[in-house]
């Protein structure tokens, strides 16, 4: 990989081919979020959007843990109103992972905790070594997720199963957590960034109007009623028979050669 952005004080971003990282930098902390940090987030990820050569972003964290989430530090003699205005920073981060273009993997190990979990639940896949233990403890502080985690969890788990890990703030081994449905797979820990970097290359192989159509269609026709939903797929579907992917990806079926995918 090589370096291919500005610096910033707590992330590092790395690009190989059409593969984006982003790395949590603040490893003496668990990687736990500043404000900054996620404002940086968020604008990279649009930039990458707007750019319009990512194909696939992971997110990692650096040293021991994904994240830990907020730096409590900064919230502690917070009041109502100040959360109000600082959580949407949170909100508008979770917005981009959501709806960017392509998909946003979460290379998780160790810790991931709070927000590092609801980080988690706003992305499309989530890759976690056998060592990640996950789990919404904000309860044990006395607060709730307040960045739509109570939401994201519910739709994943379901109310019965979302409400006790709310309740509980208990942290949730890698193996539980891809029962529950909060983790695609789990890989040793050795493995981990080679087992993320191979789901990445895969997917970056692949036509990237249809994978953001098929990410649009989870995200957007999954939230519709079924009859909607079915109709906002079916627009999705035919749009992409406009597309020179499409020609390349069937002539390349009937040719049995791979294809090369342009993106238009």
């Amino acid at each position: 990989m090589s370096d291919e952005a500005p610096a910033y004080e707590h992330l590092k971003v790395e690009r190989e081919g059409h593969i984006a990282v982003i790395e949590f930098d603040r490893a003496d902390k668990l990687n736990a979020f500043t404000t900054q940090m996620l404002r940086d987030i968020t604008a990279i990820l649009r930039g990458f959007e707007a750019g319009g050569d990512v194909r696939v972003c992971i997110l990692r964290g650096s040293g021991r843990a994904f994240s830990t989430g907020a730096d409590l530090g900064e919230l502690v003699h917070a009041g109502p109103f100040d959360v109000l205005q600082s959580n949407r920073d949170w909100i508008a981060m979770y917005n981009a992972i959501e709806t960017v273009p392509f998909p946003v993997i979460a290379q998780v190990h160790g810790y991931a905790i709070a927000g590092g979990t609801e980080t988690t639940l706003a992305c499309d896949l989530v890759i976690a070594s056998d060592d990640a233990k996950l789990g919404l403890a904000e309860i044990k502080v006395g607060v709730i997720p307040g960045a739509g985690a109570c939401v994201r969890l519910t739709r994943w788990v379901g109310r019965a199963q979302a409400k006790e890990i709310l309740m509980t703030g208990d942290l949730i081994p890698a193996d539980e957590a891809k029962r529950l449905g909060l983790v695609n797979r789990v890989v040793p820990r050795e493995k981990l960034e080679e087992e993320t970097m191979t789901l990445a290359r895969q997917i970056a192989s692949r036509s990237p109007l249809a994978i953001a159509a098929a990410k649009r269609a989870v995200n957007v026709g999954s939230e519709l009623d079924l009859e909607k939903g079915i109709e906002y797929v079916l627009r999705e579907f035919a749009l992409l028979f406009a597309t020179e992917d499409k020609v390349e990806g069937m002539s390349a079926f009937l040719e049995k050669r791979e294809p090369n995918f342009k993106g238009r």
